[in-house]
């Protein structure tokens, strides 16, 4: 099978069978998105949701998180990982949206990458759910997917990223990126990985070769 074949197939796959899909992240404005994915880095989006609606309640909009310090927000987001440095990089990132983009949360990928804590992943993340932007965010579940099943051989998620980006519609991507982010969370998960039950096995490189 080519890789322009395997390409077709999957997607064809998740085409007709999965349809549009949207993150499992609970938010209602770009403000909580951008704060959840933040949280969500190396986070289950489950543990995400448990915590931000107390966070919420407390910092309901940018600029009363820019008035607080990383001391005020730790109670909150205590039991996400690595607490401390991400209640640091979410008072600075809203203090930088306050300062620099008038209270707006940016939606393009380079200048959502400005703001703290916001690497290519949460702004590939943000931009394509905010604006639809044809980017595919490459977290650990969409790079380990694409390499099991031969879509990518990149050593970078960067570089996995373009690969996906090079034969996926560009309509496509922002669907795509969930595609393969929930086929890696319940399917073809880090650890024994569900082939036996794993719809796309007929086009996986690494089942074909098992």
């Amino acid at each position: 099978m080519t890789l322009a074949e395997r390409y077709a197939r999957i997607l064809d796959y998740f085409r007709q069978n999965v349809g549009p899909q949207d993150s499992e992240l609970v938010f209602r404005n770009p403000y909580e998105l951008i704060v959840s994915v933040i949280l969500s880095a190396q986070c289950t989006d489950r543990r995400v949701n448990m915590v931000t609606p107390a966070l919420f309640e407390a910092y309901p909009i940018v600029d009363a998180m820019a008035l607080a310090t990383p001391e005020d927000l730790l109670p909150y987001i205590r039991s996400v990982s690595y607490p401390n440095n991400k209640a640091r990089n979410l008072v600075a990132m809203a203090k930088k949206v306050v300062k620099d983009f008038d209270g707006q949360i940016p939606t393009s990928v380079d200048e959502i990458m400005t703001l703290p804590g916001a690497g290519r992943k949460t702004a590939n993340v943000v931009a394509s759910l905010l604006a639809g932007a044809p980017v595919v965010a490459v977290d650990t579940h969409v790079f380990r997917v694409s390499h099991r099943i031969g879509l990518s051989r990149g050593a970078t998620p960067y570089a996995v990223e373009q690969d996906l980006e090079r034969h996926i519609p560009k309509e496509e991507r922002p669907t795509a990126h969930h595609w393969l982010l929930l086929h890696g969370r319940y399917v073809c998960t880090a650890r024994n990985p569900k082939c036996g039950q794993c719809p796309i096995a007929s086009f996986c490189k690494q089942y074909s070769q098992a």
